[in-house]
Formats: C-alpha cells, sequence, structure tokens
C-alpha cells in the first residue's frame, strides 16, 4: 500500500518541477526578443555621443572654430544675373554704346526743288544709349539723286547728280524697349553740304593689260552750298537674339523726312555751261532705311 502512494507523490513533483522549467525556458526566450533592440541601441548613442565629444574637443573656448557651416550666397555684383527679374545687367560705360549702319532709297517730296529726284543713300552712326528707351545718335549719312533732264539742260550739259553729305546729332525713343517688336521716333538736326554736279561724256585713255580709250562721265561744273537741316521720323525694329528679351541687336526699317535748307539759286551759270534760271531754297526728300542696330 506504501508504493502506490510514494509513486503519486512522485509523479505529482516531477509535473511540478516541468511546469517550472518550461516557464522558465518561456521567460528567457521573451526577454532575449526584447533585449535585442535595446542592446543594439546603446552603441549607437554611445557612437553619437563620442562624435560629438571628439567635435567638442577639438573646438576650444575663444580661438574662432566652429562646426562647418553651408557656403554662404555670393554677393550680387554689376553685370551679373540674378538682378531685376533675372534679366543681365551690365553698367559699364561700353556697355552703353550703339552703333548702326543702314541704307536704302529716298524719294523726292511733292514741294521738293526740282533738281533733284529718285536715288539712294546710306547711313552710318554710332551714339549712346542712356537706357533702353532713349538713345543719342551721331548719324552720318550720303545721299545720291540724279539730277532731272530739265535742269541737265538748261546747264548744257549730258548728264547731272546731286549728292549731299551730313553730320547729325539725331535722339532716338524706343516706345517699347522691353518688347522683341516695337516702334520708334527719331529726328535731329546738324550740318550738310549739297553738291549740285553735271556731267559729260570725254575721251579717257585707260590703261589695265593694255592701254586704250574710252568716254567717261567726268564733272565738268557743278555749284555748293554748306547749310543746316533736319529731320524727323519713325520706324519698326525687331531684336534678335536675348535669353530675356535684352538683346542689343535688332533690324530696323525706317522712313523720315529731310530738309536740306539750302539756299536759292537763281541765273547761275555753272561754269559757262549755260544758264540755271531758278533753283528753289530748300530740298526736301524723304529716305527710306534698312539696317541694322547694335
Amino acid at each position: 500500500m506504501s508504493s502506490p502512494l510514494w509513486m503519486s507523490k512522485w509523479l505529482h513533483a516531477s509535473a511540478v518541477a516541468a511546469a517550472i522549467a518550461l516557464g522558465t525556458c518561456v521567460a528567457s526566450a521573451q526577454f532575449a526578443k526584447t533585449s535585442d533592440p535595446i542592446s543594439s541601441a546603446v552603441p549607437a548613442v554611445s557612437e553619437s555621443s563620442s562624435s560629438a565629444g571628439m567635435l567638442a574637443a577639438d573646438a576650444t573656448p575663444g580661438d574662432g572654430s566652429a562646426l562647418p557651416s553651408a557656403p554662404a550666397p555670393a554677393a550680387a555684383q554689376n553685370g551679373s544675373y540674378g538682378e531685376h527679374h533675372g534679366r543681365y545687367h551690365d553698367t559699364s560705360i561700353w556697355s552703353h554704346l550703339t552703333y548702326e549702319a543702314g541704307g536704302g532709297f529716298n524719294a523726292p517730296t511733292s514741294d521738293s526743288s526740282p533738281e533733284i529726284t529718285w536715288g539712294g543713300q546710306f547711313l552710318l552712326g554710332a551714339g549712346y544709349r542712356f537706357n533702353p528707351m532713349f538713345s543719342t545718335l551721331l548719324e552720318y549719312q550720303f545721299v545720291d539723286s540724279k539730277a532731272p533732264g530739265s535742269l541737265i539742260a538748261e546747264a548744257g550739259a549730258q548728264g547731272g547728280h546731286v549728292h549731299i553729305w551730313s553730320f547729325t546729332v539725331d535722339p532716338m525713343v524706343d516706345l517699347f524697349p522691353h518688347s522683341s517688336n516695337s516702334v520708334y521716333v527719331i529726328g535731329g538736326g546738324g550740318f550738310y553740304r549739297k553738291v549740285t554736279s553735271f556731267t559729260d561724256p570725254t575721251l579717257t585713255e585707260y590703261c589695265y593689260f593694255y592701254c586704250g580709250y574710252g568716254y567717261t562721265n567726268e564733272v565738268v561744273s557743278h555749284f555748293s552750298s554748306n547749310q543746316g537741316g533736319w529731320n524727323i521720323g519713325a520706324g519698326y525694329r525687331h531684336k534678335l537674339g536675348g535669353m530675356y528679351g535684352d538683346s542689343k541687336t535688332s533690324v530696323f526699317a525706317e522712313v523720315r523726312y529731310l530738309d536740306v535748307l539750302s539756299p536759292e539759286i537763281q541765273g547761275l551759270s555753272p561754269n559757262g555751261q549755260g544758264l540755271i534760271t531758278t533753283v528753289p531754297a530748300d530740298t526736301k526728300i524723304i529716305p527710306v532705311n534698312f539696317g541694322i542696330r547694335f
């Protein structure tokens, strides 16, 4: 009877011990899982603290040392992008200089002097651009027109022409300076020299690869005058290039009214070639130009 009782107590104790062992294993596994992130985080914090400590040790108070900072943006300078809404501006005096070249034809007006007809002309100029809207140009212009047949006949010649050259100061106002296409007004005045010449075919010797004789039109007489004059007109211009519409190069087409204040000619016989009855005062023509400015 004692043996079964002993066996019962032994089995009960073994079951209790097994339950305790199983609980211990489960608790150990759970503890291991929760301890891994903590153990991995501790070295990171330690490393960060160590790096901060090294930086703090290198930067001693009062020696001007500091942690590196982002570079400051370069100061804006004249002649660079980033000013005035991203447009490029060069403030040097050379950037204000402007030049032009053009040519075209000229037509007489209804009240032009009878000594001038249709012809050709060209224009050269340079000046100063005070701002995108306003410029002042010093212009040289040369006008070549054929003299009318009636005037040539009165002079007793077989041909003739009228040359006018000038130096003038001409302000110009661009009405839409920041647009690719714009219109402008221009006008001014200055010095004009007018020369009316008469020609006849003349036997002339010429030599190239060999020498020979031929007829060329040579000036046989002329009269001239120096005087003031003025002009006024308008034009259309189109900018070439420019990322922000600020190109200084443009092509243009313009028309002006030109009045040369030449004196009246009456009863003049140029070098004995004949009698010129009357050439009224003032020479008025309309020059039409096509060209480029930059």
